[in-house]
């Protein structure tokens, strides 16, 4: 019986964008059994995996116990997040992350479609100017901007780690939707080395300015740019407010991720 898009979809996303492809900025990674326990910068840990290589719940302790302990050495790091995804073979292992002191945060959708449907119905509003960030300043605004968006306080470390990534020249683009003179909605794009896919990432507008187009037509520079460089699917993790705006540009939903995360 052949596979359907969805499931063609979903194998693309564990072939081509688990491990290698979800770490590329990282500051180190360690593997752990079937762990990759990755450092960036800004004090997070992060941890992935292609699959558990058939543990059972009874291992889950284990293996959450020995990532905890990894970045228990570098006192750096103060977050710590588990990416979930509710698609793979894991008995038990919330259960274990909560009894280790993580907390789920909420459910996200991972999207996976066409780039070429992200481009199209997608005028930029009048009034307002679409274009990437690279100088300090910028990305400094850009960050406390999403900050704000989210309704969290300003996070310093965050803006020095896009600077990192982007002295590091991995291809990463930081895209603003602006308008007299003041940046009210951002996003990333990440083009996957080696893949079909580019990730859209960090998606985030100002309150009073949503509803207006501009996250849409801000997807769809950020496609656009990809499609450039040869990308031809896109991925993302979307809240409940972009997923829908994602489903009407040819995104399918294929599973389901959510961030457990440690703090100090």
């Amino acid at each position: 019986m052949p596979m359907t898009t969805n499931e063609l979809y979903l194998q693309a996303y564990d072939e081509q964008l688990r491990t290698d492809a979800e770490t590329p900025s990282a500051l180190s990674v360690t593997r752990w059994g079937p762990l990759r326990l990755a450092t960036f910068a800004g004090g997070l840990g992060f941890i992935t995996y292609r699959d558990l290589g058939g543990a059972v719940a009874a291992d889950m302790p284990g293996l959450v116990s020995a990532a905890l302990a990894h970045y228990g050495t570098d006192p750096e790091i103060d977050k710590v997040e588990w990416k979930v995804r509710l698609h793979d073979a894991s008995p038990g292992l919330p259960e274990a992350l909560v009894a280790h002191g993580f907390a789920p945060e909420e459910a996200e959708s991972i999207m996976v479609g066409p780039l070429g449907g992200l481009c199209t119905n997608a005028p930029t509003p009048d009034g307002f100017r679409l274009r990437t960030v690279t100088t300090e300043a910028d990305v400094r605004a850009m960050s406390a901007m999403a900050d704000e968006a989210f309704g969290e306080a300003t996070d310093t470390r965050q803006a020095d780690a896009l600077l990192a990534r982007l002295a590091r020249n991995d291809g990463m683009e930081l895209w603003v939707a602006e308008t007299d003179g003041r940046m009210v909605s951002c996003g990333r794009l990440e083009p996957v080395h080696g893949s079909d896919f580019a990730g859209i990432w960090g998606g985030a507008t100002l309150e009073a300015y949503r509803g207006r187009g501009i996250y849409r037509a801000l997807t769809a520079a950020r496609a656009r740019s990809a499609m450039a460089q040869g990308k031809t699917l896109v991925h993302s993790d979307s809240s409940e407010f972009s997923r829908p705006i994602l489903e009407r540009s040819g995104l399918l939903k294929v599973s389901t991720t959510i961030p457990y995360y440690w703090r100090k």
